[in-house]
C-alpha cells in the first residue's frame, strides 16, 4: 500500500493546515493506520474530538468521507447492504403481465442491490481509497461488531445470494467509542488503537485561539483553567473541548473579556448539559471568578 504520509511529523503538518492540532501519539496512529491499511479505533470521553479527527484526515488525503452513524438496533440492511424491493416487485408484476416467470435468481442480483456505507466503500471507484467513520460503535448492538469483523480484517463484504465483494482500494477505516460499554476483543484485534485524552492546559489554549479568533487571551486561558478543574467535579457529562469551544465562543460573542464580568454567568449553559451539572458548575464558576477577581 502506497503511503498516504511522508512520516509522523507530515501528519501534524498537514492536519495542522486544516486547523485540528494532533498530539505525536495520535499523529504516529494516524500515520501507521494509512502505511499499513489497518483500522484505526478511537477511544475517548465525549468531545474531545475523535470524530472532527476522522473529518480532517479525509480533508487532508482529498478523501471522500462515507459516514457510518452508530446506535441500538442498527442492522446489516442499514449498514452493510440492502435489497430494492419496490424494484423488485415491480419486476415481478412486469413479468406476470409478459407472461414470464422469475426466479429467485433473477430478483437477487446486483441489479437490485442497494450499498449502505460499508459496502458502498468496499465497491468505491475514485481515484482514492474513501476514509468510513465508523462512528460511536460502542451505541450499537454487540451483534453488529461480528457483522464488521470480515469487512476489517479483509475489506471484503459477503452477500450470500451473490459472493463476496472484495475492495480494490481497501478503505481507511476510523472507529470512534466513548466507551460506554467494552467493546469485543475480536474487533479490537482487528484495529490499531489509540486513546484521545483530554488536551494539557496548553494545547488548549492553542485549540480554542485557532476556533475562537474572537476571544480574548485572559478570556481563553481562564475559561480553558476553569472547564479543566470543572471535569474533576462530580459531573454526569464532563465538558470535553467541544463544550470548551462552544462556551467560549458564546462569551465572545456577549462581548465578555474575562470571566470576572458580569455577564460570563450567562453562558453556562454551553458548558453544563444537565440540571443537577448546572448547578454544580454555576457554583465552582462563582469561586473560580472570585478567584480571579481577588488575585
Amino acid at each position: 500500500m502506497m503511503a498516504l504520509f511522508d512520516d509522523v511529523d507530515d501528519v501534524v503538518r498537514r492536519f495542522d493546515t486544516d486547523n485540528y492540532l494532533l498530539d505525536t501519539g495520535a499523529a504516529a496512529a494516524f500515520y501507521l493506520a494509512t502505511t499499513l491499511g489497518r483500522p484505526l479505533l478511537l477511544e475517548g470521553e465525549p468531545g474531545v474530538g475523535k470524530t472532527t479527527a476522522a473529518k480532517t484526515l479525509a480533508t487532508v488525503l482529498d478523501a471522500a468521507l462515507i459516514r457510518l452513524q452508530c446506535y441500538e438496533g442498527l442492522t446489516v440492511s442499514e449498514a452493510l447492504y440492502d435489497w430494492n424491493y419496490q424494484r423488485q416487485l415491480l419486476s415481478i408484476r412486469l413479468a406476470e403481465a409478459r407472461g414470464v416467470g422469475l426466479t429467485e435468481a433473477d430478483l437477487f442480483t446486483e441489479e437490485f442491490l442497494v450499498d449502505r456505507p460499508i459496502l458502498r466503500c468496499v465497491r468505491y471507484r475514485g481515484p482514492a481509497p474513501p476514509v468510513l467513520l465508523i462512528d460511536e460503535i460502542d451505541r450499537a448492538d454487540d451483534e453488529f461488531e461480528a457483522l464488521l469483523l470480515e469487512f476489517l480484517g479483509e475489506a471484503t463484504v459477503t452477500v450470500p445470494e451473490l459472493g463476496t465483494f472484495v475492495a480494490e482500494r481497501p478503505p481507511i477505516v476510523v472507529l470512534t467509542s466513548n466507551r460506554s460499554r467494552d467493546l469485543h476483543d475480536a474487533l479490537r484485534r482487528r484495529c490499531l488503537y489509540h486513546w484521545i485524552d483530554y488536551p494539557d492546559p496548553a494545547r488548549a489554549v492553542q485549540i480554542v485561539r485557532r476556533t475562537v479568533p474572537g476571544a480574548t487571551d485572559a478570556l481563553i486561558e481562564h475559561a480553558t483553567r476553569f472547564v479543566g478543574r470543572a471535569r474533576g467535579l462530580d459531573l454526569d457529562k464532563p465538558p470535553g473541548v467541544a463544550e470548551t469551544i462552544d462556551w467560549i465562543a458564546a462569551l465572545a460573542t456577549l462581548h465578555v473579556a474575562d470571566l470576572t464580568a458580569p455577564a460570563a454567568i450567562t453562558a453556562l449553559s454551553a458548558l453544563a448539559k444537565t440540571p443537577d451539572d448546572r448547578a454544580t458548575v454555576r457554583g465552582a464558576f462563582v469561586e473560580y471568578a472570585q478567584e480571579l477577581g481577588t488575585g
